[in-house]
């Protein structure tokens, strides 16, 4: 079994915030599902999480970089295309207004303030500023530094927002384990840059992301289980 002996030297841990800390598989598919029932649309979770992750980072891709909010007006109006829906104006901002109240896992709170004792904490998240921060006040916990898509003007699984974690910590890659649900997003990016790594692997989780070969240190289920790891009692 890993100890926290297999991670003596680590100081930081970064952690992506939506998917991994906030519920977004919920937030994503009910924001969507509420908006496609007024145009007589009905979609499981899973179609609904398949078609955001096939379409969201072609978005972030395509040209000049675009803050969060305005690639999730983006992303909802290839949905409806995806549908043969247009999308109304009043119906285009229904993932970036509900953002900041998507679900917190309840593991979370308690884990950080576990992990708080022990580490200095990060964010590394492909989220716009003031958006984070509506999700910041529930999560129970205050971070060292927090890194947005916003500030790097990039989005993971570019290198960019790692990069400037990086200087923002003030730590080598080997002071450093990097936490994250998207192995497209985060494990992939922490592979290529020689950053430890930590998969959440929650059952029936991953739907809205793409599929990768990146390969994580270690891999836990929740997060309580890697508060128990890391701060063991």
């Amino acid at each position: 079994m890993i100890a926290v002996a297999d991670f003596i030297d680590i100081e930081w841990l970064s952690f992506d915030c939506y998917g991994t800390l906030v519920d977004w598989e919920t937030g994503i598919s009910s924001a969507v599902s509420g908006s496609l029932e007024s145009y007589g649309v009905r979609k499981t979770g899973a179609e609904i999480l398949e078609l955001f992750a096939d379409v969201e980072p072609v978005v972030q891709s395509s040209g000049a970089f675009k803050e969060y909010h305005v690639v999730l007006r983006e992303v909802m109006t290839l949905i409806g295309d995806r549908l043969g829906i247009r999308i109304a104006e009043d119906d285009v901002d229904c993932l970036s207004g509900s953002l900041p109240r998507w679900p917190v896992f309840p593991d979370t709170g308690p884990a950080l303030q576990a992990l708080k004792q022990r580490y200095k904490l990060a964010i590394i998240s492909n989220v716009d500023d003031d958006l984070f921060a509506g999700s910041a006040r529930a999560l129970g916990v205050e971070f060292d530094a927090v890194i947005t898509s916003q500030q790097a003007r990039a989005y993971k699984p570019n290198s960019r927002s790692f990069e400037l974690a990086e200087v923002a910590m003030g730590v080598g890659k080997d002071r450093w384990l990097h936490v994250g649900e998207s192995l497209f997003h985060d494990i992939e990016p922490a592979n290529r840059l020689g950053i430890r790594s930590v998969w959440v692997n929650r059952v029936d989780r991953g739907g809205g992301t793409r599929p990768t070969n990146a390969t994580p240190d270690l891999t836990v289920p929740d997060l309580a289980a890697l508060a128990e790891i890391l701060v063991p009692a």
